[in-house]
């Protein structure tokens, strides 16, 4: 019998830990099934560029997957029992339930309101294609001088407003930012930060609290009311619930709890990558929710499952960061070096070149997904016998 892996999520790390799995292990021994709710891949790290009226190639699962030995499932996950090794979905035809031997967990993150009042009511999300499109039709009907507030100075916040700022120069744009602007960055990358948003016309309301956001205005926690027509919050990320009520070990924040080899520390034969793993780097650090964090973490699941599923060797976790890429519109970005453990250093690259280097990244992280083995030689083994006919009992590694 087939050994049935399911992935769940073809975000980057569930598509990239998929297609790895289908060019590590044999497809007469496993069963690769790849569940997602879209049939297309969604670039999330573009989707303030969607926002902001621009088109993305368009990369259908199908096509991304063809011939390799990975089925595409198009349903919503609703719940995962790891005691049954089940997972509950509902498709086209209706409800299902899928069984599995191994399974990767990577349904990843969305929009954290941090239950401020009137976010859910008020505020625009772009952690989704769906929230960045809702967007896009409210920018594209405001009038010149309408204002835009986007609430949150981290990564996204900056990309957002940027994009926003230079795709229409005619309306009032503004950040809201809890600390000071990019305040974990070096000298150097903040002064690139101050001179491109002043560049842009940007209003930025530094150390600011959001307190409440209403239909036409965004209120702070000292009660100073910013005038925003539109109001797009990127404050940070939670993960879905469906691991919080599956009886994974979980965090307070709802990460599933993973070894160094993102198994569950509860289910091993269940793994999680990306956004919903609590997982470390190779310097013990907790990894941040990032794609830069995920990738490394994805191939680590797949080589896992594969060794532990062919007898071969554990491969080492090699997660860590090396620098932090910000696009600051079609033009101009920052590349911020930082140590293996995310602390920023004073070497940056500003300007037109790191823009030019943060397309590179995006287009990589996407060319990623189709091509998991970086340009390694496909080598798919056959499953041992023994760990074939006793698939719940894939051995942990402890730690």
């Amino acid at each position: 019998m087939q050994h049935r892996i399911i992935v769940l999520g073809a975000g980057y790390t569930g598509a990239i830990a998929a297609g790895r799995l289908a060019r590590r292990l044999h497809r007469d021994d496993v069963a690769i099934t790849l569940v997602n709710a879209e049939p297309d891949f969604v670039e999330r790290v573009r989707m303030h560029q969607v926002a902001a009226g621009q088109d993305l190639k368009a990369r259908p699962l199908a096509e991304m997957f063809a011939g390799q030995g990975v089925d595409i499932r198009l349903a919503k996950v609703t719940s995962v029992d790891p005691t049954a090794k089940t997972v509950a979905v509902i498709d086209a035809d209706g409800a299902a339930e899928l069984e599995y031997d191994t399974l990767v967990y990577a349904l990843g993150s969305r929009t954290a309101d941090h239950g401020v009042p009137g976010v859910a009511e008020h505020a625009y999300e772009i952690a989704s294609r769906a929230g960045a499109m809702r967007l896009r039709e409210r920018l594209a009907r405001l009038d010149a001088g309408s204002t835009v507030t986007v609430v949150g100075g981290g990564l996204t916040g900056l990309e957002a407003v940027t994009e926003f700022a230079e795709a229409r120069p005619d309306l009032r744009v503004k950040l809201v930012a809890r600390g000071g602007l990019g305040d974990w960055v070096s000298a150097k990358g903040r002064q690139h930060l101050w001179k491109v948003l002043k560049g842009l016309d940007i209003e930025v309301h530094e150390h600011t609290d959001v307190a409440e956001v209403g239909a036409d205005e965004v209120v702070s926690a000292e009660g100073e009311r910013i005038t925003s027509q539109v109001t797009v919050w990127t404050t940070g990320f939670q993960v879905h619930p469906i691991a919080n009520s599956s009886g994974l070990e979980v965090t307070e924040s709802g990460q599933i709890v993973v070894d160094e080899t993102m198994a569950s520390v509860s289910h091993p034969d269940v793994y999680a990558v990306g956004d919903a793993a609590y997982a470390r780097g190779n310097t013990g650090k907790v990894l941040r929710m990032s794609c830069a964090s995920g990738t490394p973490v994805a191939w680590m699941a797949a080589d896992t499952i594969a060794a532990r599923l062919t007898g071969g060797k554990l491969p080492r976790n090699h997660a860590r960061y090396f620098n932090q890429c910000i696009s600051l519109g079609r033009k101009e970005g920052l590349i911020q070096y930082v140590t293996a453990e995310d602390k920023a250093v004073n070497a940056t690259l500003r300007g037109r070149f790191a823009a030019g280097y943060k397309e590179l990244v995006c287009k990589g992280a996407a060319w990623g997904v189709a091509n998991p083995t970086m340009g390694m030689p496909v080598r798919r083994k056959r499953i041992r016998t023994a760990n074939a006919s006793a698939r719940a009992e894939i051995p942990a590694v402890a730690g």
